[in-house]
């Protein structure tokens, strides 16, 4: 039994989400400055070749994408405040020594070490504390004299910051801190009036954040006209794991739209292994004879999740049909062949351990 334990405890250590972990290194004080945080302390540098030069319409960018998620954006230090926001903007970002490697580091938009063009770097300290969150954007080109001069502009750190300041307007910055203060109903309250870009990414959020007050929220999204918003509310279901979505999944499992399906048999087998609940074992096997391969490979990845004798006999008779099947010329194929060998392997290993 132990064995069966530590099994599942390491399927399931390697889904823990980086949003929740982070937050997990948190003092219970910090948690609760953050999750009421409203006044923000603002304070935006920007430094080109010849040196630091006024802010304003990068001030004003930031300033404004803060006050879209609600908050109260101050400049003066000497009135009160509960967080700080730093961005600093140069058109040759300075190397600022080692950064550290996995988790949020080898993101898109973490701070890069080898980018030496125009970057504006964006983090947050509470108590004049830096809190070891940082992100990055940075410019298509590297040279910004070079691109300065194809462009016709005269200035090449007016150029560089005025491409900055498109990627300030471009990346959702306040939703990602809002997300890292674990302010689960501000970004409830923005959901209402977001565009589909901003929707997507709070539902993905939700799902990092394991936010179980937008659950309701999420189950209403998983009948959304958009299936791109739908799917994603399936997905964050499931991050979440809330064994009572079980059923409300397993109808979409049966009768969803292929993408819909494939997302809630995805969903379910990471319920189903958080939660220890095996009532998700028989609609997973029922969805192996799904016409459709991403729908097959998605419960087969999850029958793997939660291993059961009962996935055994079925697992292995796709594995026998589609083993004529040459998968080189297809990724699809290939993921449905990687899926069933693997949880072959895990239902077999739970047989020899019990």
């Amino acid at each position: 039994m132990r064995h069966t334990l530590f099994f599942l405890i390491m399927i399931l250590t390697a889904g823990i989400e980086q949003a929740e972990a982070r937050r997990d290194m948190f003092t219970p004080e910090q948690k609760s400055r953050l999750q009421k945080a409203d006044r923000i302390l603002m304070e935006v540098v920007a430094i080109i070749d010849k040196g630091s030069v006024e802010p304003g319409p990068l001030a004003d960018v930031v300033a404004g994408r803060l006050k879209e998620m609600g908050y109260t954006v101050l400049k003066d230090p000497a009135q009160p405040y509960d967080v700080e926001v730093k961005v600093k903007c140069e058109q040759r970002k300075v190397w600022e020594g080692t950064t550290p490697s996995g988790g949020d580091a080898d993101l898109p938009d973490s701070p890069s070490r080898v980018w030496k063009g125009p970057a504006c770097q964006v983090l947050y300290l509470l108590g004049g504390r830096k809190m070891g969150w940082q992100k990055e954007v940075r410019t298509e080109f590297i040279d910004a004299a070079k691109a300065a001069e194809a462009a016709k502009a005269d200035d090449p750190g007016a150029y560089a910051m005025s491409k900055l300041k498109e990627r300030l307007e471009q990346y959702d910055f306040p939703v990602l801190l809002t997300a890292e203060w674990g302010q689960e109903e501000r970004l409830l309250k923005t959901l209402d009036t977001a565009d589909q870009a901003r929707k997507l990414k709070i539902i993905g959020l939700f799902g990092e954040m394991l936010a179980a007050k937008a659950v309701p929220r999420l189950m209403s999204l998983i009948k959304d006209p958009d299936l791109a918003i739908a799917k994603a509310a399936v997905v964050a279901l499931g991050n979440i794991g809330q064994r009572d979505t079980i059923p409300v999944l397993v109808d979409l499992l049966k009768t969803g739209k292929p993408e819909l399906q494939a997302a809630a048999a995805k969903g379910l087998g990471q319920i189903g292994a958080l939660n220890g609940e095996f009532s998700i074992i028989p609609p997973l096997i029922d969805a192996l004879q799904a016409p459709d391969v991403t729908v097959k490979t998605e419960a087969a990845w999850a029958l793997g999740k939660l291993p059961d004798r009962r996935s055994y006999q079925p697992l292995y008779a796709l594995y026998q049909s589609i083993q004529g099947i040459r998968a080189t010329d297809d990724p699809k194929m290939k993921e449905l062949k990687s899926a069933v060998n693997w949880s072959l392997k895990n239902v077999d290993l739970y047989d020899q351990i019990n």
